[in-house]
């Protein structure tokens, strides 16, 4: 645990020479302390060293942390897959975004539940640009189309895209995915619909921060570098059966 504000600084340190490196505003890059799995204690540490964004990949995590968290006043957003039963939960832990919208059957029922509680919400679309079966996220090809439908929806506030770039050592397999998404981002800011803003991108991780930011991320979601190793394989944490 007495590593974690470390860990903090060094990631931060990377954001910054990433967006120097990149011409970009250091303060246009946000950090999102991806806390899958860790426990509240230890996101309490990442929280008091100054950091405020917090995700979780599952309701019942959110759940078991919200009550030891709240008086921090965290930012919570959500970034796993949304099952639509679980979407009365969500609305119940003070999230203010989430970044896996990626069918319309979900943006629906979450039209409907807000509209019962009189609740809006930012969101995210969730684009599967390396397009492997094993991911989520609506098909490149698709995602103008799931854009229009969702901008439908008045209690649904789309803030921009969100994608998990393939899972390699390898940089030239990975950029193309983060430049597909500033693509169909840049091709929704065309279309000028109303209540979408298409100014967040929600790409990057531990291992590939610094190739997102200079494809244009506004957001990096950061766990393993900051709490360390996880002890389930990254696909536990994208199944929807979990």
């Amino acid at each position: 645990m007495s590593h974690i504000p470390e860990n903090l600084a060094l990631i931060l340190q990377r954001i910054e020479r990433a967006c120097i490196a990149n011409n970009r505003d250091p303060q246009d890059v946000r950090l999102l302390l991806a806390t899958k799995t860790v426990p509240a204690d230890r996101i309490r540490l990442a929280i008091a060293a100054g950091q405020t964004l917090i995700g979780e990949n599952k309701i019942q995590e959110i759940k078991e942390k919200y009550h030891d968290l709240v008086d921090l006043k965290p930012i919570n957003h959500f970034i796993g897959h949304l099952q639509t039963n679980k979407i009365k939960d969500i609305l119940k832990y003070d999230v203010t975004c989430i970044h896996s919208v990626d069918r319309l059957d979900l943006a629906s029922k979450l039209h409907q539940r807000l509209t019962l509680e009189n609740k809006k919400i930012e969101v995210l679309i969730q684009v599967n640009t390396s397009q492997e079966e094993s991911k989520f996220g609506v098909a490149p090809e698709e995602a103008l189309a799931l854009i229009q439908e969702v901008a439908q929806f008045d209690t649904l506030r789309i803030k921009g895209l969100m994608t998990i770039g393939l899972f390699s050592a390898d940089e030239a397999q990975i950029r193309p995915c983060f430049k597909l998404l500033k693509s169909i981002q840049q091709q929704a800011i065309q279309l000028n619909l109303p209540q979408v803003e298409m100014k967040e991108l929600s790409m990057g991780m531990s291992g590939d921060l610094e190739i997102a930011i200079a494809e244009g991320a506004t957001i990096v979601r950061v766990g393993t570098a900051i709490f360390g190793e996880r002890i389930y394989p990254d696909s536990y944490y994208w199944n929807e059966n979990k």
